[in-house]
């Protein structure tokens, strides 16, 4: 597997990582068996930048990467994410960025999961009500500390990324980013690679929709997220969308690849500063999508998707309108 740095202080992480969200229920039923079993393989393949958060499950997904992990950990490298409040019927509700819960939940991660460090330590989502100096601050205490290594922000505004970095230097920024969610180009990506900042997307193969395998009657099981407030898959956007998906999948025939093998390397073409973290919980995904690290789209190749698909082509809001609320947008 080919290596990628993450920032200017030497994050350094397999070009392709892997999403762990989905291990847990998050997308229907899971098997707890087959995913430490694609986790095993990933590290074995060289995918060693391995992504969960305190929020996914919650907790029950760092749970099962702290016992995948075990007897491994100096092979993986380990990104979670703080920021939420969790109430007491394990339901999550509400963000909470205050510097001593920070530092609480740094702990918390770090029992469950079982390991002495974080590499990589996340803002899941921004605070409006604790300034951004002190979130960094709290987490660049942990960094003295030794209980993480690098910081990061996820779906930061550019004028947020540009006053946490200048607290202290973030080694990554993590947004939605994909051939069909392309938002990041305007603002987020320019600030990331003017500051030499890494960028980690999450849903690079569109939750789904990329690899080609979700069309216009797919059934969403019990607890799939994607039926339930993701708008882009609601029925009437989702059979738009799958236009989107047509283009991916006749590029992947024409270059003797799969969909989701073609949305991974435009991404990748896009910045060496770029790390996806596809998510998945079959070995036989993993698998395919570590394939796209060697591919090599031609130039043309790349304006033909760009003409098909650009950046404005998805249908329907990301998110519903209450997840939405919690973005960072200023």
């Amino acid at each position: 597997m080919r290596r990628r740095t993450l920032g200017t202080h030497g994050l350094d992480v397999s070009a392709l990582g892997l999403g762990c969200m989905g291990m847990t229920g998050a997308y229907g039923a899971s098997d707890e068996a087959e995913a430490i079993a694609t986790i095993h393989e990933a590290i074995d393949l060289g995918i060693d930048f391995i992504d969960t958060a305190e929020v996914y499950g919650p907790y029950e997904n760092e749970r099962l990467l702290g016992r995948a992990v075990r007897g491994r950990r100096d092979r993986a490298v380990i990104a979670t994410k703080f920021g939420f409040t969790v109430g007491a019927t394990g339901k999550p509700f509400g963000l909470d960025s205050r510097p001593q819960h920070i530092k609480d939940v740094c702990d918390q991660s770090l029992s469950r999961l079982g390991i002495d460090h974080i590499d990589l330590f996340y803002q899941h989502r921004v605070d409006p009500n604790v300034p951004i100096e002190e979130v960094i601050g709290a987490m660049a205490e942990l960094r003295t500390a030794g209980k993480i290594r690098f910081l990061g922000l996820c779906e930061a505004s550019a004028r947020t990324i540009e006053r946490a970095n200048a607290v202290h230097p973030l080694s990554a920024v993590q947004s939605e980013y994909s051939i069909w969610e392309r938002q990041v180009e305007f603002e987020i990506l320019p600030t990331c690679r003017r500051l030499g900042i890494g960028f980690v997307p999450y849903c690079p193969l569109g939750r789904g929709l990329l690899t080609g395998t979700i069309n216009a009657g797919t059934e969403w099981g019990p607890g799939d997220q994607r039926g339930n407030f993701l708008p882009r898959f609601q029925k009437e956007n989702l059979e738009r969308n799958l236009t989107i998906v047509a283009a991916v999948k006749e590029l992947a025939v024409r270059r003797s690849h799969t969909p989701a093998q073609v949305a991974l390397a435009w991404l990748l073409h896009q910045w060496e500063g770029i790390v996806p973290i596809p998510g998945t919980k079959r070995r036989k995904y993993l698998k395919e999508n570590a394939g796209a690290a060697e591919i090599h789209l031609q130039t043309v190749d790349l304006v033909w998707l760009n003409e098909r698909i650009p950046a404005s082509a998805a249908v329907g809001d990301r998110y519903s309108a209450a997840v939405t609320a919690t973005l960072d947008q200023t």
